[in-house]
C-alpha cells in the first residue's frame, strides 16, 4: 500500500476537523492573550526550526536524514496538542488557536526553510539519494490540503454548528487512531531504513523533543505566563504535526522520498511518550 494514499485523506481530515473547532471570533484571542501568542508561535516558527538545523548539524546527520529533521521542526501543532492541553489542564482555548495560527504560518514558513535547508545539506546533488524541493507544488499542496479544509470547517461551525458538533466528536476520536495507523504503516514498509537510522536519528529528534520542550518552559517563564498557559505553550512546541511532514515528504508532487519521513516518525512515537510523561507529572504534582 502507498503510504501516500493514507496521509493526504488523514491531513485534510484532521485540517477540515481543527476548522470545526474554530470560529471568526476566536482569533480576537490574539490581542487578548498577546504574549502568550507571541511566545508559543516563536518557539514554534523560530526555536524549533533553529534547534533542529543546529542539532542536524551537530550529529552530523545524513542529507536525507538531515531534511527530514528540519522539516518535521517546521511543521508544529496538530490537532493531538488541543486534547494534551486538556488533559493537562492547560488553557484549550489557547490550544486550538495556536494550531491555527501555526498550521496557516507554516503554509509560507516550510517553504523558505526548506528550500534553504535542502540547498545547505547538499541533499539536491548526491545521486541516488537526491531530493530536490519543488516550492510552488508545495505551496499549493499546503493550500489544498491545510487551508482549504480549515476554512471549510470553519464556515461548517458557523452555518451548521450542530452538524459541525457531531462531526468533530467523530473526527476527533478517530485523528489518533489515524495516526498509528500511518505510522504502522510507514514502520513495516520502511523497517530496514527505520532500523538503519534509528540510532543516531532517534537521539538527535529526542533531543529536539528535550531541548524544545525546555526551551518553551524556559521562555513561558522569563515572560510570566501563567500555569495554564506555560503547559500550553509546552505542549505546543513539543508537539509536532507528523502528518504533515510525511505529506511533505512521501508526496510525489514534493519531495517524492519516504526516507525523509523517517525523522518525523520516529519523533512522532517519541512526542506522545515524553508529553505523556510530562502530562502525567503534572497531574500528579496537582494538590489533591
Amino acid at each position: 500500500m502507498n503510504p501516500i494514499l493514507i496521509v493526504l485523506p488523514i491531513l485534510t481530515l484532521l485540517m477540515f476537523d481543527l476548522g470545526l473547532t474554530l470560529q471568526i471570533r476566536d482569533f480576537g484571542l490574539v490581542l487578548r492573550q498577546p504574549r502568550a501568542v507571541g511566545v508559543a508561535l516563536f518557539g514554534q516558527i523560530v526555536l524549533l526550526p533553529l534547534l533542529a538545523f543546529v542539532l542536524a548539524w551537530a550529529f552530523s546527520l545524513p542529507p536525507l536524514m538531515f531534511v527530514g529533521v528540519v522539516l518535521i521542526a517546521c511543521c508544529p501543532g496538530g490537532s493531538s496538542s488541543n486534547v494534551f492541553s486538556m488533559l493537562a489542564k492547560g488553557d484549550v482555548a489557547l490550544s486550538v488557536i495556536l494550531t491555527a495560527l501555526s498550521s496557516i504560518i507554516t503554509l509560507f514558513t516550510v517553504p523558505l526553510i526548506m528550500q534553504w535547508t535542502v540547498g545547505y545539506s547538499g541533499s539536491d546533488s548526491l545521486g541516488g539519494d537526491s531530493c530536490s524541493l519543488p516550492v510552488g507544488n508545495l505551496l499549493v499542496q499546503n493550500l489544498l490540503l491545510m487551508f482549504l479544509p480549515i476554512v471549510i470547517g470553519i464556515g461548517v461551525r458557523h452555518w451548521w454548528p450542530v452538524a459541525a458538533s457531531k462531526i468533530e466528536r467523530i473526527l476527533s476520536r478517530l485523528a489518533f487512531p489515524a495516526l498509528i495507523l500511518l505510522a504502522g504503516i510507514f514502520f513495516i514498509q520502511h523497517s530496514r531504513t527505520i532500523a538503519d537510522n534509528i540510532g543516531v536519528v532517534g537521539v538527535c529528534v529526542t533531543a529536539l523533543l528535550l531541548c524544545a520542550t525546555a526551551g518553551a518552559a524556559l521562555l513561558s517563564r522569563l515572560f510570566s505566563l501563567a500555569g495554564r498557559q506555560r503547559r500550553t505553550v509546552v505542549i505546543e512546541v513539543g508537539m509536532q504535526n507528523a502528518a504533515q511532514a510525511i505529506a511533505v515528504a512521501s508526496s510525489p508532487f514534493i519531495f517524492n522520498n519516504d526516507a525523509i519521513a523517517v525523522p518525523a516518525i520516529i519523533y512522532a512515537l517519541m512526542m506522545n511518550v515524553v508529553l505523556l510523561i510530562y502530562v502525567a507529572v503534572l497531574r500528579w504534582r496537582r494538590p489533591k
